[in-house]
């Protein structure tokens, strides 16, 4: 990745996330900015782990295991963290497949009752 830095206004704009979320994603040590002063600059290190952390949200990964996938990496190297990833995102998939016939059940339901109540509607 190139030596780019951005600064914590363009960090929240890079991703669209809220200062407040970027403030607690340093608050649990998901990310290290530089700081000059009072200003913080995020190097190449920190914008891809914020990449990796805004796909883990995406696909409803909790903080705490992106947090610990993060880890691996820094101390076990990449075999590792792929290893990790792989497990997690198995675990991922199998509770958003849940979720999903969850869903289709609860529109099929709703799909259900709404015809009948129209069918009821136009008998009136």
């Amino acid at each position: 990745m190139s030596d780019a830095r951005l600064s914590f206004k363009e960090m929240c704009s890079k991703f669209d996330v809220t200062p407040r979320t970027l403030r607690y994603y340093e608050y649990i040590e998901l990310l290290e900015p530089e700081r000059e002063g009072r200003s913080r600059y995020f190097g190449s290190r920190e914008i891809a782990r914020m990449t990796l952390i805004m796909r883990g949200r995406r696909f409803g990964i909790k903080l705490e295991n992106i947090r610990q996938w993060l880890m691996i990496y820094e101390h076990e190297g990449s075999a590792a963290q792929m290893q990790a990833f792989v497990d997690m995102a198995d675990r991922q998939y199998a509770e958003l497949e849940e979720q999903k016939a969850q869903l289709d059940e609860a529109m099929d339901e709703l799909k259900s009752l709404r015809d009948e109540t129209a069918v009821a509607l136009a008998k009136l």
